[in-house]
């Protein structure tokens, strides 16, 4: 089985960077020049230096490796870049980049929505409860306010903190969304995040279900950001 699995998995990673390549390419055209020129730069360095110092058979797959990291690094933050264009502006777009964090949250999106589409995404990991809303700046703070006393009742005395996200003053920004939610202080254990997301459960569970507003969350970024990282 392992063996059948490992050429699907190749197939489905090279997919999701090809994908990432054309979702970058239409905002930025020249990604194909730009990554070309930095591994034969790297490479011709590398055989300059073997030409001055030698050996060259030591300094060209030197050359290569490393200007295929460098190529790589560099192709990562331009997909990434690129990603954040596409969904910056679409409901569900902080959903989208929460939605990128790595094991040990629990993101669940759209735990209230306006017919305004105004949202409200919650985060739960070892600063507590973290909600994000997003949407016009005056209203979501008021849902924000109103989802935090709901969320305090259950919480156990776990925090829960607002975020808006936007680029508006006291608003962090969607591409810096998760670094500032993963910098928050870490109050709470394993252990505890367990039972407090058993608590919300049973919040959940009395709630009306809120339907996201009209079109897909965006999911650009995951996959690019998967496909980066080889996952």
């Amino acid at each position: 089985m392992a063996k059948n699995d490992a050429p699907a998995e190749k197939t489905s990673r090279l997919k999701q960077i090809r994908s990432a390549y054309k979702l970058t390419r239409k905002s930025d055209p020249t990604v194909g020049l730009v990554l070309a020129g930095i591994f034969l730069g790297i490479v011709a360095l590398a055989v300059a230096g073997g030409l001055l110092v030698g050996p060259l058979l030591v300094w060209i797959p030197l050359g290569v490796a490393l200007g295929f990291l460098a190529a790589t690094i560099v192709f990562g933050r331009k997909v990434e870049k690129a990603a954040y264009s596409q969904i910056e502006g679409q409901a569900g777009a902080a959903a989208s980049a929460l939605q990128t964090l790595r094991r040990g949250w629990n993101v669940t999106p759209a735990v209230a929505v306006t017919k305004n589409s105004d949202i409200v995404h919650r985060v739960v990991g070892r600063p507590g409860i973290v909600l994000v809303g997003e949407g016009q700046a005056s209203r979501v703070k008021n849902l924000l306010t109103a989802e935090a006393k709901k969320h305090s009742r259950v919480a156990g005395g776990a925090p829960v903190t607002q975020i808006v996200a936007g680029k508006g003053e006291d608003e962090v920004d969607i591409r810096k969304l998760t670094k500032h939610v993963m910098k928050l202080p870490a109050v709470m254990q394993p252990s505890e995040i367990t039972d407090l997301l058993q608590r919300l459960k049973a919040l959940d569970a009395v709630r009306p279900q809120v339907p996201m507003p009209k079109g897909p969350v965006p999911t650009s970024l995951k996959g690019a950001r998967q496909a980066m990282r080889g996952r």
